[in-house]
């Protein structure tokens, strides 16, 4: 296990750095980096998409290339801009409802997002559940507006039951993440109809197959997007986003732009608005370069052995 510090060009998440455990074995590099925050329960699958990665088990392709959009943080509409215009996507996602921020904030933001992208492009909002469902609705209302037209709202409340609420009260489709990936049973989303679109993320759920067997089932269009990986997690996602039937939108796989350094010798950054189906060559210089200090690893490897214990407890 290799574990790095990387730091972030612009603070997303709440996070300024971001700490990855990367793993080798025989069937090529695995990622591993459930946030720091969540216990060994919440890492597990997390681990399980890194062993499937390192078992070289992903299904055949069915394209070549993935579509993807540019991700902007909760900053101001100037460097929001400049993020779009860098980006090199048609599709930007914009986080919203931000802590200690405010609609205008978001509006402004979106606004910009707008103007940078020209006519044709889309702009997609992430609110991460941080409205009730009257500010969710007044919200997209004025977001809609912002931004000539959104492509969805992701997560724009906590519980999945006011997802269906807010749903019902607008015109402007709804994408669910959270009510998906942190649920007991992930299919509520389809029972109460929450959700137009699923917002898949392979780690979180436990691999590329388990993603392919959610998305079977809950039966609505698939939108994958990251974790804020590196290029050696995000092709886990892509590997998922080529695997996939149909896919009407373009993913959330752009992230490594987010990060000031990338682990691959050719990074999985987006050309034309789309990335390659491939899987990266990882540079061991770059892997020792960002190589996390001591006390660093010594709890990535407690991690590990705590996640471990989980799966051992569950087995007895």
């Amino acid at each position: 296990m290799r574990v790095l510090s990387i730091p972030m060009r612009t603070r997303f998440r709440g996070i300024t750095v971001r700490e990855v455990a990367l793993l080798d074995g025989p069937g090529g590099w695995g990622e591993w980096s459930p946030f720091l925050e969540y216990p060994p329960e919440v890492a597990e699958p997390w681990l399980r998409c890194a062993e499937e990665a390192l078992a070289g088990d992903w299904p055949e392709p069915v394209r070549t290339s993935v579509p993807v959009n540019v991700t902007v943080p909760a900053v101001g509409p100037e460097r929001a801009a400049e993020i779009v215009r860098a980006g090199g996507c048609r599709t930007a996602k914009v986080k919203v409802a931000e802590p200690g921020q405010s609609l205008a904030d978001d509006r402004d933001r979106v606004a910009a997002v707008r103007a940078a992208l020209g006519a044709g492009g889309h702009v997609r909002v992430d609110a991460n559940g941080g409205w009730s469902v009257e500010d969710a609705v007044a919200a997209i209302v004025a977001l809609d507006r912002a931004a000539g037209g959104l492509e969805y709202v992701e997560q724009p409340t906590a519980a999945v039951e006011d997802l269906a609420r807010v749903r019902r009260r607008v015109d402007v489709p709804i994408a669910a993440d959270e009510s998906i990936r942190r649920a007991e049973d992930p299919y509520r989303v389809r029972d109460l109809e929450a959700a137009d679109i699923a917002v898949l993320k392979v780690q979180p759920l436990g691999g590329v197959r388990a993603c392919l067997e959610i998305a079977e089932r809950i039966g609505l269009p698939v939108v994958v997007s990251s974790a804020l990986e590196t290029s050696v997690g995000i092709a886990a996602g892509v590997a998922l986003a080529a695997a996939l039937p149909a896919l009407p939108h373009a993913c959330g796989l752009a992230t490594v732009q987010l990060l000031t350094a990338d682990v691959a010798s050719a990074p999985l950054l987006p050309v034309d608005g789309a990335l390659p189906v491939s899987r990266p060559v990882v540079d061991l210089a770059e892997v020792g370069r960002l190589a996390a200090p001591p006390d660093r690893v010594a709890h990535w490897t407690a991690r590990l052995a705590a996640v471990r214990a989980v799966r051992e407890d569950r087995r007895s």
